[in-house]
């Protein structure tokens, strides 16, 4: 990712468009790139929330949360959004914060800042029906998606997943990905438990807190970064269209 993503033009856009749509703005906290901002738009239903910018090398996911707000994919129903929760990692480009902390092997330990209070607001929510976590792999050459599963098995909503990728990215080859052997082309089925125990991610936190369904998409980050984001938007629709 080259250096130099403007988090406050970011941000000025994504809080203008989200306040037009009825969501709430709040501050987790401030560092030195910036406010790390959530969204809440409650309503009867528990919410379903959307993650991005958790690595400051991967940009695509916060371009492709704008563009799900702008595309009125989230217009209705309740919802969380933290499209850029790593401002410092994003303004230097590296995948961790300015203290040298990998934000997502730190829901357990909770050492940072950001995580800290990311972790505060989220507990004062109804535990959301759904989450959906936008990601980057430098290593890979295709999609490919974490699943976490508390409910029922459907292989039948991986295929559309990958089904509706298909015309921005191809999905990933490989047949183990990141030391985690796939179930089939493309998707990882991850139980519910730390790869290691103390280096809890953002999905395994909110597993504990009983989350029934948790996607972890990741595009490759060698490739173009509009179709990394138009893929990422895809597979977004494609989870919550699924039936």
């Amino acid at each position: 990712m080259p250096d130099g993503f403007d988090v406050a033009a970011f941000l000025g856009e994504f809080t203008e468009l989200a306040e037009k749509k009825g969501f709430t703005r709040r501050v987790l906290c401030e560092t030195a790139a910036g406010p790390v901002i959530a969204w809440e738009r409650l309503e009867k239903e528990p919410p379903a929330y959307v993650s991005a910018g958790m690595h400051g090398d991967e940009p695509a996911g916060p371009l492709a949360a704008l563009e799900l707000l702008r595309a009125g994919v989230l217009d209705e129903g309740s919802w969380l959004i933290c499209p850029a929760l790593n401002p410092t990692g994003l303004t230097a480009g590296t995948r961790e914060s300015a203290e040298g902390i990998d934000l997502n092997r730190d829901y357990l330990v909770r050492s940072s800042i950001e995580v800290r209070t990311h972790v505060a607001w989220m507990e004062g929510l109804p535990c959301p029906r759904l989450f959906v976590s936008l990601h980057e792999d430098w290593e890979s050459t295709g999609f490919y998606f974490y699943e976490i599963n508390l409910g029922e098995d459907r292989p039948d909503r991986a295929a559309s997943i990958l089904k509706a990728v298909e015309p921005w990215l191809p999905v990933e080859p490989a047949t183990v990905i990141d030391e985690h052997d796939i179930r089939s082309a493309g998707w990882i089925y991850h139980v519910p438990e730390a790869d290691a125990p103390k280096d809890w991610p953002e999905a395994i936190f909110l597993a504990k807190r009983g989350c029934p369904i948790s996607f972890t998409f990741e595009t490759p980050s060698a490739n173009c970064m509009d179709l990394r984001a138009a893929a990422h938007v895809a597979a977004v629709k494609a989870a919550l269209d699924f039936r």
